[in-house]
């Protein structure tokens, strides 16, 4: 099965190498979110990550991130309700290899500026589903601007692809796929 912009399927060998970085990350333990914050930080290559939910109550609730800065781009994203993050609770992936591109200013215009004033050259949103429920997003961020590659991406998805539905939507040099 084809995966346009989501790198190939995983192989067995990808699988049992990613299952891996997660159980080590768990230390033998049960596995939880910090764990798989980290394992994506580690396989994709990226800087920090967070974890939100989507409740009734509220848009999106942060659950984890892997540090303060993640964290004040997480707050950012909430309190402006704009963002990768944000669109990605509605829909596919978003991912962003240049917040700086005009495109990003003009689609969001106040998280856009915010985002790389507080560090962050790229973000990668990416929303878990387990069958039809939309569970919240996976926000990878890193200071660099920069595409995540094919294989980076597939590995960030985790061994079971996380049950991603819909396009992504990148926004890079300036265009959307």
């Amino acid at each position: 099965m084809d995966h346009p912009g989501r790198g190939d399927p995983p192989t067995a060998d990808r699988r049992l190498r990613l299952w891996t970085v997660l159980v080590d990350a768990a230390r033998g333990g049960a596995v939880a979110v910090d764990h798989v914050c980290a394992a994506a930080v580690s396989v994709a290559g990226v800087d920090s990550a967070a974890v939100a939910v989507l409740l009734d109550a509220t848009p999106r609730e942060l659950v984890y991130a892997t540090d303060r800065t993640a964290s004040e781009r997480e707050d950012l994203a909430l309190t402006l309700g704009e963002g990768p993050c944000v669109d990605a609770t509605a829909g596919g992936p978003v991912l962003v290899a240049d917040l700086t591109v005009p495109e990003c200013r003009t689609r969001w215009p106040v998280f856009a500026p915010a985002a790389v004033l507080a560090g962050a050259g790229a973000v990668f949103a990416l929303p878990p589903r387990v069958g039809g429920i939309r569970l919240g997003v996976l926000d990878l961020y890193r200071a660099r601007a920069g595409d995540l590659g094919a294989e980076r991406l597939a590995d960030a998805l985790g061994p079971g692809g996380h049950g991603m539905r819909g396009p992504s939507r990148r926004v890079t040099g300036g265009t959307t796929d």
